[in-house]
């Protein structure tokens, strides 16, 4: 079964129903897909919601995994911030979810590669 770890700004763009995420990643959802999320997208997500966006929120525990943040994800991540927070600004965030998604074999699907200078990084690209 095919993984994705959503970044945060994807999962904004789908809760907000932006297209063409509002139509994309339900598609995903009913051709198999496992997406995921990581602790530090929840984090962001429930940080800037909106009055209001609850209970969708909640749902979203229904639908995205979310990978076991380890060690070893933290000793990564601490290095892509060594490499690349004074180089490229990444900070605290990107990396623990870049680490996440090397870790895991599992490619990223963000809206802004530039967070993500890690060439070991695979990316997803959505169809059309």
């Amino acid at each position: 079964m095919a993984e994705i770890l959503l970044d945060s700004d994807v999962i904004i763009a789908w809760l907000r129903g932006y297209d063409p995420f509002a139509e994309l990643v339900p598609r995903l959802l009913e051709e198999g897909y496992v997406l995921a999320w990581t602790p530090v997208s929840v984090a962001e997500i429930f940080a800037g919601a909106r009055k209001g966006e609850e209970n969708q929120l909640e749902n979203l525990f229904l639908v995205l995994e979310a990978p076991n943040l380890s060690p070893e994800i933290g000793r990564k991540a601490g290095n892509y911030l060594n490499a690349f927070s004074r180089s490229h600004g990444v900070e605290l965030g990107d990396a623990l979810i870049a680490a996440a998604a090397y870790a895991n074999g599992i490619p990223l699907w963000t809206l802004n590669r530039k967070h993500y200078p890690m060439k070991e990084i695979r990316f997803f690209s959505p169809p059309g």
